[in-house]
C-alpha cells in the first residue's frame, strides 16, 4: 500500500477542482484577471486555485458559484477535498471515487453508500454508537455529496453487487425502504449504473466476510475499500486488489442478470407497500 492517502496529482480532487474551475471560467471567455474582479479574488490567486497550488476557501466557492450562476457544482468538487466527516482511516476513498473510472461494489448487509437516500443513510448512521444528531447529519450531508460523481459529464461506471437480505432488511422502516428500492430503480436507468442482486438461494459464502468496493483511477491502478465492524482499510497493494476483484467476480457469477435483478426489487417494493 503506498506510504500516504495522497494520489496521483493528476486524479486528486484538488486537481479536479481546479480543472473545473478553468473550465468554467473559459466558458464564460474570462481571464484570471477579468474572473477574479468579479468574485473579489487577485488572477494570481484564482490561477493557484486552478492549478492546486492553494487551499480554496469557502466563501471563494461560495462566491464563485454566484458569478458563474452554478447551483452546487464547485461546493460538491470543494466539499471532496477535505471530508472531515467521515473517520480518519475513511478520508481517502471518497477522493479515490471522484478520480476513478469504473467502481465495482459488493454489500451482503446494506445498500451502498453511492446509492442510499437521504433517510437510508439517516437511518444507517444512526446505529453509531454515541452518534449525536448533528453528527449524523453531517455525515448524511457528506455521503449524499459523494453521489454527486454520477452528475457529472464524466461520471464513473459504476457496478453493484447486493445480497437479497439487503432488500428484506427494512432501514427506516417501511416506507423509508420502499423509498430506497425505489431509488434503486430509478439509478438502474443511468446509462452508467448497474445493480445486480444475489438471490438468497444462491450457495457461495465469499462474500458474507463483508463488503467491499474496487475503483479502477485512469492511470490503470486500483484501489479497494474493505469494511468491517470499526476499522475499515482502503489499500492499493496489487495482490490484496487482486484478490477482492476475484471475490467480486466469483459472487458476480451467483447474480440474477439486470432485468431479473429489476423484477426482484420491484417485488419487495410491492410488499413494502402492503
Amino acid at each position: 500500500m503506498s506510504a500516504g492517502p495522497d494520489l496521483p496529482p493528476a486524479t486528486s480532487p484538488e486537481v479536479i477542482f481546479g480543472l473545473e474551475l478553468r473550465r468554467l471560467r473559459n466558458a464564460q471567455g474570462w481571464s484570471l484577471e477579468a474572473f477574479g474582479s468579479r468574485v473579489g479574488y487577485s488572477g494570481t490567486m484564482i490561477g493557484y486555485y486552478e492549478l492546486a497550488k492553494r487551499p480554496v476557501p469557502e466563501e471563494f466557492v461560495t462566491r464563485a458559484e454566484e458569478v458563474l450562476g452554478l447551483r452546487g457544482e464547485l461546493v460538491a468538487l470543494w466539499k471532496e477535498i477535505n471530508p472531515k466527516t467521515a473517520p480518519k482511516w475513511f478520508r481517502q476513498w471518497p477522493k479515490i471515487e471522484a478520480a476513478a473510472r469504473v467502481i465495482r461494489s459488493w454489500e451482503p448487509l446494506l445498500v451502498p453508500g453511492l446509492l442510499q437516500t437521504a433517510d437510508y443513510a439517516r437511518a444507517v448512521l444512526r446505529g453509531v454508537p454515541g452518534a449525536t444528531e448533528e453528527e449524523v447529519e453531517q455525515a448524511v450531508e457528506a455521503r449524499l455529496q459523494r453521489q454527486t460523481i454520477f452528475d457529472r459529464p464524466t461520471s464513473p461506471m459504476f457496478a453493484g453487487v447486493m445480497d437479497e437480505g439487503v432488500l428484506h432488511r427494512p432501514i427506516g422502516g417501511h416506507e423509508g425502504m420502499r423509498q430506497q428500492l425505489e431509488r434503486l430503480l430509478t439509478l438502474m436507468d443511468h446509462p452508467k449504473i448497474t445493480i445486480q442482486i444475489v438471490p438468497l438461494e444462491a450457495g457461495p459464502t465469499t462474500g458474507l466476510l463483508g463488503g467491499f468496493a474496487i475503483a479502477q483511477l485512469p492511470d490503470a491502478r486500483d484501489w479497494a475499500y474493505l469494511e468491517s465492524a470499526s476499522n475499515g482499510q482502503v489499500t492499493d497493494r496489487v495482490d490484496e486488489v487482486q484478490g477482492i476483484s476475484l471475490r467480486y467476480d466469483t459472487i458476480r457469477a451467483w447474480a440474477h442478470p439486470l432485468h431479473v435483478s429489476k423484477d426482484v426489487i420491484r417485488d419487495m417494493i410491492a410488499r413494502y407497500e402492503q
